[in-house]
């Protein structure tokens, strides 16, 4: 049964992804934000559907404004789970930008590709974030770096946040509680030496996986200058999600 719920999803995953790449070619750069806001979150709301993975969304994220949504990281899927919500230009590892037709077409939604170990990459992403949230866009981070099991989360990296703080942006926590049969588990989890093709077979072959998106009051404020540097603020933000996560 694995195989044949398998085969469908696959054929379903690539008309999607054809259809994401006519429109990134055909159309999308030039449409209006928010037209483009509203098919990147219809786009993404669909990807759920074909893998299967059912979405429950818990608080608000901020609309209609900049925000910087930081959030712990399982998947490859996370981006997609976030933008279905609202739709966000993530930053992420420049690894991603060579996933053949998925690294392209995040490329098109906007995704700041970070080189690791590239001393001006801080530097050059947040000027770019900084141009981004001039024009209202959300941006997201996941700034543990890595994915892992979902059960709690990794040291987290402050240094990101410095482009919110310094834009005095909003800077939204968001939780991602993975469940597969009704239960807290780590069975869709991107890890390790895990292969995206090994991945992308466990996702689609899977049934009852769910994921529950929480989005958790700012730890700061829109126009509003913070007094706490950005490692008292990244601890209020590791705080707020490991607590989420412990409580499931």
């Amino acid at each position: 049964m694995s195989y044949i719920r398998f085969f469908f999803r696959v054929i379903g995953l690539l008309s999607l992804l054809a259809v994401g790449l006519f429109i990134a070619f055909a159309f999308y750069p030039w449409l209006s934000k928010p037209k483009k806001d509203w098919l990147l979150k219809f786009w993404s709301a669909c990807l759920m559907f074909i893998t299967g993975v059912r979405l429950e969304q818990e608080g608000e994220p901020l609309h209609n404004q900049a925000v910087m949504l930081v959030a712990n990281h399982v998947s490859w899927i996370d981006i997609f789970i976030i933008n279905a919500q609202r739709a966000t230009s993530f930053v992420a590892k420049a690894e991603i930008r060579s996933w053949p037709v998925v690294g392209w077409l995040v490329h098109q939604v906007g995704t700041i590709f970070i080189v690791r170990g590239h001393r001006q990459a801080a530097v050059e992403i947040n000027k770019k974030m900084a141009e981004l949230f001039e024009q209202g866009v959300a941006v997201g981070l996941f700034p543990e770096g890595t994915t892992s099991e979902g059960f709690s989360l990794l040291p987290i990296k402050y240094g990101l946040l410095e482009g919110a703080l310094r834009a005095r942006v909003p800077i939204q926590p968001v939780c991602l509680i993975f469940k597969y049969k009704g239960e807290r588990s780590g069975h869709v989890a991107f890890v390790g030496e895990q292969t995206l093709v090994a991945n992308i077979w466990i996702l689609l072959s899977s049934r009852d996986v769910s994921v529950t998106v929480r989005f958790l009051p700012p730890v700061t404020q829109a126009g509003v200058e913070s007094t706490e540097g950005r490692n008292i603020i990244g601890a209020r933000v590791e705080a707020a999600i490991s607590a989420e996560l412990a409580r499931g």
